[in-house]
């Protein structure tokens, strides 16, 4: 750290902070955050339920979303990793308002013999376009095949799926013009420590083109 510069602003050299100081710094200025509620099957057909905020979409052609995965101190592999590994599927549920208390079930470090689903009594249907449970009461889910992992680190690593298909509740789209309700999707973003934040707030700005940027200048 160097202190406060001229304009205000304390610097951070991440070269010189342990990875617990990167990690708060992290979560504290890339806020908010969308959350990924992941559900996948094992091999054998266990199913498993996991949150992330480590999640973006990064392109739409092809349609790739990214999870960035941290896995046990000891180098194994949570169950969404390994399951991913080794059936290349799962499926992305955006979490609303009203998933939360639910979501937070999921996140409790459980067994791997522990049905995080069943324990958050949340009803699932099979997936349509790959094997991994859809939550019923998600306000949209993708389903996703494993694009490519890469390894960051013995205990980190970033897992791409290429989005197959969306499912969005009926009453948050408009089938003709793709049109997303963003107030009835009402989705949660996740900010540093073990606060959350809604998206009903929200307002517009519409990008000028470099025309009308000129004529407002004028």
């Amino acid at each position: 750290m160097n202190g406060v510069d001229k304009l205000g602003h304390t610097h951070f050299d991440f070269s010189a902070l342990t990875e617990r100081e990167r990690y708060k710094l992290l979560i504290g200025t890339v806020i908010p955050r969308p959350i990924a509620l992941v559900t996948t099957l094992s091999r054998d057909g266990r199913p498993n339920a996991g949150p992330f905020s480590f999640f973006n979409v990064l392109t739409h052609d092809p349609a790739i979303v990214a999870i960035g995965v941290e896995n046990h101190a000891d180098m194994s592999f949570k169950d969404t990793a390994r399951n991913i590994r080794e059936t290349g599927e799962f499926t992305v549920h955006i979490c609303d308002t009203a998933l939360v208390d639910r979501m937070e079930i999921c996140a409790i470090k459980f067994g791997p013999e522990v049905d995080e689903l069943k324990q958050a009594g949340l009803e699932t249907v099979p997936g349509e376009m790959v094997r991994s449970p859809r939550i019923v009461a998600a306000p949209a889910a993708l389903e996703c095949r494993r694009y490519m992992t890469l390894q960051i680190s013995p205990a980190r690593e970033i897992i791409l799926g290429e989005v197959l298909g969306v499912f969005v509740r009926a009453d948050a789209v408009d089938p003709r013009n793709l049109h997303i309700d963003q107030h009835k999707m009402d989705a949660i973003g996740r900010l540093g420590g073990h606060s959350y934040a809604r998206t009903q707030d929200q307002f517009e700005i519409k990008t000028m083109t470099p025309d009308q940027f000129c004529q407002r200048r004028a």
